[in-house]
Order: C-alpha cells, then sequence, then structure tokens
C-alpha cells in the first residue's frame, strides 16, 4: 500500500491559535525523533469520535522542527468530528502520530513555479514555499481567502515572500483569475494547488483550457471538502436489498464496512481510486469529493470513492461483498 506507515507516540508540545478559526498544534515525538520529511507532507493523526477510534490527515506546516511535528487544524462545522477533538486537547495531551509522507511530488528542477492555496490549504504550500526560495527559483503565492483577518500564516508567508505572495481576499473584491494566472506562465512552469472542492476542480478545468500537460499541475485536496453540505444520508446496496443510514460525522466508505459490506481502500483521501464502488441509481444527488474521477466521470454517476464522496438523499450500489455474520 502507498501510504503504509509507522506510528509514533507524542506529546501536544504547544497549542496556539494561527487564524480566528485556525489552531496550530506541535507534536513532540516521545522518542523526540522528527523524521525528515519532504515540504509539502502529511501526517495521519488518531482522534476519538464519540469513543470510537478514527484518524485524521493533516499537512504539516513549514520545515522540519526539532520541536515535532507542526500542524494546523480549521475548526469546522460541518466536520465529521475531527476537527472538534483536535481543538479540545491542551499541551500535554497525548496522541499517535504515523510517518510524513507526501503526495505532491515536486519536481525541484524546475525553473517557474507557481502555488495555490485556498484558506487552510495553505499549510502544504508553506513548506514547498521556503524550499523553493531557498533554491532561489523563480515563484509566485496566490493566497485565496476570504478575508486578510482569516488567513492564518499571513505575517510569515509575507516575510519569506515579500511581492512574490498575492492575497486574494473576497471581502476585498480580490478573486483569483485563474485563467490569467497559468495564461502568462513559462511553457515549463509547475503548479500546485491545495484547498477546498472548487478550487482544486476550477485549477484542473484552467490547466487544461490552457493546455498544460497535466502532470505538471500538483495538487491535494481535504477529504472533507465538498460542494454540497455534509448530512447524513442513504445507502442501498442493490445486490442484497438492504438500505443503511450514513450519518454526518461518518465516511460511506466507514458505514459500509460497519455493515459487513467490506469495500477495499488505501490512500482514504478520495486520491487514489481503489476504494471506488458501482453506482446503481441515484436518487438525489452525488456529492462527487474525489479527485480520482474526471469531470466527465462524475457526471456519468458511474462510480463513487465513498472514503470521501457523500450523497443529499439517497444511492444505490454494488459493492460485491458482504462478509458472514
Amino acid at each position: 500500500m502507498r501510504f503504509e506507515c509507522k506510528w509514533t507516540k507524542c506529546t501536544v508540545h504547544a497549542v496556539r491559535d494561527v487564524a480566528p478559526a485556525i489552531r496550530e498544534f506541535v507534536l513532540r515525538p516521545d522518542d523526540s525523533h522528527v523524521e525528515h520529511h519532504a515540504p509539502g507532507s502529511h501526517i495521519n493523526v488518531g482522534v476519538l469520535i464519540d469513543g470510537r477510534p478514527e484518524t485524521r490527515c493533516y499537512s504539516l506546516v513549514g520545515d522540519v522542527s526539532p520541536d515535532g511535528y507542526r500542524i494546523a487544524v480549521r475548526r469546522a462545522p460541518d466536520s465529521r468530528g475531527g476537527s472538534l477533538y483536535m481543538w479540545s486537547l491542551k499541551p500535554g495531551a497525548r496522541i499517535d502520530v504515523s510517518s510524513p509522507a507526501s503526495l505532491f511530488e515536486i519536481d525541484w528542477s524546475r525553473k517557474s513555479y507557481c502555488l495555490i492555496a485556498g484558506g487552510i490549504g495553505v499549510t502544504p504550500i508553506i513548506g514547498i514555499a521556503g524550499a523553493l526560495m531557498r533554491r532561489n527559483a523563480e515563484l509566485e503565492l496566490h493566497y485565496a481567502v476570504g478575508s486578510r483577518h482569516d488567513a492564518a500564516y499571513l505575517d510569515e508567508l509575507t516575510d519569506l515572500l515579500g511581492d512574490r505572495l498575492i492575497v486574494h481576499a473576497s471581502d476585498e473584491g480580490r478573486r483569483i483569475d485563474l485563467d490569467q494566472t497559468f495564461g502568462r506562465l513559462p511553457p515549463d512552469a509547475l503548479a500546485a494547488v491545495c484547498g477546498p472542492m472548487r478550487l482544486l476542480d476550477a485549477a484542473r478545468r484552467s490547466w487544461a483550457a490552457a493546455g498544460r500537460p497535466p502532470a505538471d499541475l500538483r495538487y491535494e485536496t481535504f477529504g472533507s471538502s465538498g460542494l454540497l453540505p455534509t448530512e447524513s444520508f442513504r445507502v442501498r446496496i442493490g445486490h442484497s436489498g438492504r438500505e443503511i443510514v450514513v450519518p454526518e460525522n461518518k465516511s460511506m466508505l466507514d458505514a459500509l464496512n460497519d455493515a459487513g459490506f467490506e469495500v477495499i481502500s488505501d490512500c482514504e483521501r478520495g486520491e487514489c481510486g481503489v476504494c471506488a464502488i458501482d453506482v446503481v441509481a441515484v436518487d438525489g444527488q452525488i456529492d462527487h469529493r474525489d479527485v480520482f474521477f474526471s469531470d466527465h466521470q462524475k457526471k456519468a454517476n458511474g462510480k463513487i470513492c465513498p472514503c470521501v464522496s457523500r450523497a443529499v438523499g439517497a444511492v444505490t450500489v454494488n459493492t460485491h461483498y458482504q462478509r458472514d455474520t
């Protein structure tokens, strides 16, 4: 598996708010050994949701630090419970953390880079920006936020990048024009994007419209971000006749597995497609929150990645397997 990793015990070393709804945590391993990791890496963190152990994924902020792993968590009212649990932690709390892994796979040999961050998506971008500055690369970072007041790490990024940082604050009427941004990049430029699904979808469309190689657009997403509200919905398993309810604080993948309909998975971030299952019918609307399927495939509603995607109403699927009970 791509994300096979080891786990270590950590102590919450420090906590601070870096924006009104974003809190930073420094997690120090018991053996004081902070693994070296590529800029833009993430870790999995063990959390408790309604007394049940689960994992959540958080990007590492900035460079490798001897103080511990630095992450930032946005308090999300529509989350599945992970952010509320993290926000309850105080210095001295104990927590399990996985070894770091990277999905961006940045090609550091390019001369020009375009970094785009939306909201909390700035967290992995900070480390990438710092690494590029040390390489004296040509770069610009576009930071899309609701307002400067809500922008995490704005002072840190300003000190690091100066006029290479372009802030697009909605309350100032400054929204990012992706077509224009990509259109003026050199032919061999590489772009890295992290943010909510709307931003990623728009970036992929603009990148393709500009005629740029798909491999030159690197991105990461949040499994909790979608186009529709996060609410409970029904899943009918076509080959069994059963129907289960997916509560708003649980993924469709977990609900299926808990009900005995085992679905294999890997990344659980909507990026690898291993967990994809067939959709038989939709009574409502599917909220495809993955970045594995193309826009055409999502519109066809033939398959769904249950690790992150959800629905409004009901969806009928085939998992082709039910555990003996």
